[in-house]
């Protein structure tokens, strides 16, 4: 791994430091309890729905780069084509996938990445492995931090903005952590799951491929 994937020396402040995995930890416990049910439900939905394996697991980069398994549930069939190839996104989407997508709930599982210290409740989200050699020196600051469940970039246009926008935001974050701030990002995510806000780039049934930015601008 490359030394631009490596968390920098910087400034941490009292709370990121002693208060905010304590409490991530927590909230993701009773969150998981309180949730059971639902959790609970959904794999038995998603089993039904997507005719296999409800749950979706995938290799992500983690703090400092780190990979982690982090495990969502699935939105998308594998329908494949007559060569056996995955037929397009906009396909294996189905009608139930989209309900999650919309609503978030296919990240519910999420809870136990963060139960187990590889995830935040608010942080850059984790994204594919395969883009770490495509971001430039500022873009990689957003692996200083642990991902999040949610994030500014996600209450501040989510899949609609562009991903030098959604970097933008994700290293603002990075140098702007604090207690009042997380927990408005929280809220926010309430207000923008119940409006569905930003669920998908225009044109796009989720969010296009990055392929990385052609200038080093910060």
């Amino acid at each position: 791994m490359s030394d631009k994937n490596n968390p920098t020396r910087r400034k941490i402040g009292f709370y990121e430091r002693y208060i905010k995995r304590p409490q991530d930890f927590i909230l993701s416990l009773i969150a998981i309890v309180v949730l059971s049910p639902v959790l609970l439900i959904l794999t038995v939905l998603g089993a039904c729905f997507m005719r296999g394996n409800p749950f979706f697991t995938q290799q992500r980069p983690g703090r400092g780069g780190k990979v982690f398994r982090l495990i969502k549930f699935r939105t998308m069939d594998n329908r494949r084509d007559s060569n056996g190839e995955l037929l397009p996104d906009e396909v294996r989407l189905n009608r139930y996938g989209r309900l999650l997508r919309s609503t978030s709930l296919d990240e519910l599982p999420e809870l136990l990445n963060i139960l187990k210290g590889d995830m935040a409740i608010v942080g850059p989200r984790p994204l594919l492995v395969a883009y770490l050699p495509l971001y430039n020196a500022h873009q990689a600051r957003r692996h200083e931090v642990r991902p999040g469940l949610t994030g500014y970039a996600q209450v501040n246009g989510r899949n609609a903005i562009t991903w030098e926008d959604k970097f933008d935001k994700d290293v603002w974050y990075v140098d702007h952590i604090t207690f009042a701030g997380d927990w408005k990002i929280i809220f926010q995510t309430a207000l923008s799951v119940i409006r569905r806000d930003g669920i998908s780039a225009e044109g796009e049934a989720t969010m296009g491929v990055f392929t990385g930015t052609k200038s080093d601008g910060q």
